[in-house]
């Protein structure tokens, strides 16, 4: 160790006391043991250990000469433990050989032990087998003592009921009810087997006794009932049990059962009640207690439920077709929902065959003939609906026409767009009810709820698929393609002069109200036809209506945007003037647009928000840029019709910008496009000619036909004096 660290280490021990290094001992040597420190106190201890800046003078010698006396001691110290461990080892060892020695002793008397126990058991088996013959014997000989001493006894009361007096105390002692039962059932079997004509007065009087004694624990059982002493009861049934009224006894206790269980006013709730009541105390009871379960709630619903239900039904069954529905529903499904309360208690094997017999017993004739009842309620009451909306607008609903000669002209419509027939003036009236549609479809809903609770589930997907055709019917034909062909008969020529518009709210009020019909086909309908072949069909239904109804939206749009477009060139016909594009005094002419270009502007964006409005989705897009590629080519047409002096020509371009600008309301690239161009084509008339050329080879004009570019540049008032044709050849 270094003089410096060992300085450093036993200076900090100066505190304590300095005795001789003790001996060395393997008590030193103890967890925790740390060399480190045990070094430093052997080093402090050794005089001329310390520092060399202590009190004393470091001794290296001496604290070596301490170090190698240290080492002896502990080499002497291992040694002997050594010597110790070997002792110890040699001592384990003979312990050893002396334990196995005793276990192998062991083992031996375990082994001797083990055969006198075989030898008991046999013994002992020996002996039960020897006790149970002996049993056996005595059983066989007792067994018919017991059948002579009982047969004895039955005959001694048998000549009782010879002699024509009961004197035994057994027939005499009211307390004795239970033995005299047991003998006169007895009595009774014996007595079916003797011949009539020599016992048949005996007879009688023992069937006589049977029938009283019988009667006595009947009325003995209901007294018991009635005092609630659960245990009589069951001692009385057990006697019972063996007589021909055992059954009486289990009507009287399902008819006491009943008694005051029916207070509420609710028999479905009174029910459930009940036979959780019964249930609790039928098994204390009765050694068959699943039986009388059973035929508890057969009564219940054979009497009380069959009762209550006809009651129920038949008094709106003629009169009240919506209350006979929804009376009916309701009662069938609280009957099952009880009927899932009584799976719960052990009615015996097939529980649930038993309780579908009872409410198909109940419901048979009622559901028999339901989906007819359905349909008729449904069909008057969706007529009534739609019939009450139109005399709410004093409105008589007119025929739309079908074959013949109606259908060729929908045909020659269709291909033509032309208007076959006067128009009819709806006065703005779109003849759509978002409230007529929700009482529709919210009677249709019930309705499907009722044929999904009421139908047998073979006729579910038929009976749906008539209900759904009933909703096609009266919905989609009679009142939106109904309103759809009015909206069509009231769109008025494209030559009509400030002309109302009105279809397109038809549009979308039609939208909405067929969203709301898909919604109820997918959350309604779907479920019930889902796994059927009826699925297809009313798929076919739904695609054939929709598609049918599209075509009439079509139609009805394309119309619409051709009046839009007649309007707006009534608009341009009567404001612009043939000399706005060749003013007289071009030196006091302001460049800005016309009246006419501001007029149309104006009833244009008002007709592009009308259609955002109107329509939903994709058909936002493809209804506006039709009506902009149509107002782009009126514009083209009419900015045609006039020559344009030079500042003419700066008003078109103004006019133009102006249109361009409108046309940015579209939100339409295809659209704003053709105004880009169109613009750039009225930049013809205004360049001087030596720069036609470089005009025809920009990035707008050199896509075009050179013979559009031409017709352009002759609209000039300067294309014959300048004869500016030379610049195309």
């Amino acid at each position: 160790m270094e003089e410096g660290a060992v300085g450093r280490r036993a200076g900090g021990l100066r505190g304590r006391l300095r005795d001789d290094p003790p001996a060395v001992t393997p008590e030193l040597f103890e967890e925790p043991f740390v060399a480190d420190e045990y070094i430093e106190r052997l080093a402090w201890r050794t005089p001329g250990g310390g520092s060399r800046g202590g009190v004393e003078v470091f001794d290296p010698k001496r604290l070596k000469e301490e170090f190698v006396n240290h080492i002896n001691e502990l080499k002497l110290l291992d040694e002997r433990i050594q010597r110790r461990v070997e002792r110890l080892e040699q001592q384990v060892q003979r312990e050893a050989k002396e334990f196995a020695k005793k276990v192998q002793e062991l083992q031996k008397s375990n082994q001797v032990a083990f055969q006198h126990f075989q030898e008991l058991d046999e013994h002992v088996s020996y002996v039960a087998t020897k006790v149970c013959h002996l049993g056996d014997l005595l059983e066989g000989v007792n067994t018919p003592r017991q059948r002579l001493v009982e047969a004895h006894k039955l005959m001694k009361y048998f000549n009782e009921f010879l002699d024509g007096e009961l004197k035994s105390e057994v027939f005499t002692n009211p307390e004795k009810i239970e033995e005299a039962a047991d003998i006169i059932q007895k009595l009774h079997l014996i007595a079916q087997e003797l011949p009539f004509d020599r016992f048949s007065d005996v007879k009688s009087k023992i069937a006589s006794k049977y029938h009283d004694l019988e009667c006595q624990l009947i009325q003995e059982f209901t007294s018991a009932q009635r005092r609630g002493q659960i245990n009589r009861m069951r001692e009385v049934a057990a006697v019972l049990l063996h007589f021909k009224g055992y059954s009486h006894c289990i009507d009287v206790y399902i008819k006491q059962c009943q008694e005051g269980a029916y207070l509420r006013g609710d028999i479905f709730e009174d029910t459930a009640l009940l036979c959780q009541h019964v249930n609790k105390q039928v098994g204390d009871i009765f050694s068959s207690p699943e039986t009388v379960m059973a035929k508890l709630i057969q009564n219940i619903f054979e009497n009380r439920l069959q009762s209550y239900i006809k009651d129920q039904l038949e008094d709106h069954k003629k009169s009240d077709a919506e209350q006979y529905l929804q009376s009916l529903y309701e009662l069938y499904t609280r009957t099952t929902n009880l009927s899932s309360k009584l799976m719960e208690f052990n009615l015996g094997t097939d529980k649930q065959t038993f309780l579908s017999k009872l409410i198909k017993s109940i419901f048979a004739s009622y559901l028999e003939n339901y989906i007819e009842v359905e349909i008729g309620y449904l069909r008057s009451r969706s007529a009534m609906i739609l019939q009450r909306y139109y005399d709410s607008k004093n409105h008589q609903k007119r025929a739309i026409g079908s074959g013949g000669i109606q259908d060729l002209k929908e045909r020659i419509r269709q291909r033509t767009n032309l208007p076959l027939g006067p128009s009819i003036d709806t006065h703005g009236e779109t003849f759509l009810s978002q409230d007529v549609v929700v009482n529709l479809l919210q009677e249709t809903k019930q309705a499907f709820e009722r044929c999904h609770r009421l139908s047998d589930p073979s006729d579910l997907p038929k009976n749906a698929f008539r209900i759904f055709s009933l909703l096609v019917e009266y919905l989609c034909i009679e009142h939106i393609d109904y309103a759809l062909e009015t909206g069509l008969a009231g769109i008025p020529s494209p030559d009509a002069k400030n002309a109302n518009l009105y279809f397109l709210d038809v549009v979308n009020q039609a939208n909405t109200i067929f969203h709301l019909f898909d919604k109820q086909f997918n959350d309604h309908l779907m479920p019930l036809v889902s796994s059927s072949p009826k699925l297809s069909e009313c798929l076919q239904k739904k695609k054939d209506i929709t598609e049918q109804m599209e075509v009439k939206l079509d139609l009805g749009i394309d119309r619409t945007l051709n009046c839009m477009i007649g309007q707006t060139k009534h608009i341009l016909a009567a404001e612009q003037k043939k000399m706005d594009f060749k003013p007289e005094d071009a030196q006091n002419v302001l460049i800005q647009y016309t009246n006419a270009c501001a007029k149309v502007c104006a009833y244009v964006q008002k007709q592009v928000e009308k259609i955002r409005v109107s329509m939903d989705g994709k058909n936002v897009d493809s209804v506006l840029m039709e009506f902009g590629v149509r107002f782009h080519r009126l514009i083209y047409e009419h900015l045609q019709q006039y020559s344009y002096s030079y500042m003419g020509g700066m008003l078109a371009i103004c006019d133009v910008a102006e249109y361009r600008k409108c046309a940015k309301e579209f939100k339409i690239p295809l659209v704003l496009q053709l105004f880009d161009t169109l613009h750039s084509l009225c930049n013809l008339l205004v360049v001087p000619p030596d720069n036609l050329k470089q005009v025809f080879s920009g990035e707008q004009l050199a896509i075009l036909d050179k013979n559009i570019l031409h017709a352009f540049v002759q609209l000039r008032l300067d294309y014959r004096l300048a004869r500016l044709g030379r610049h195309f050849s």
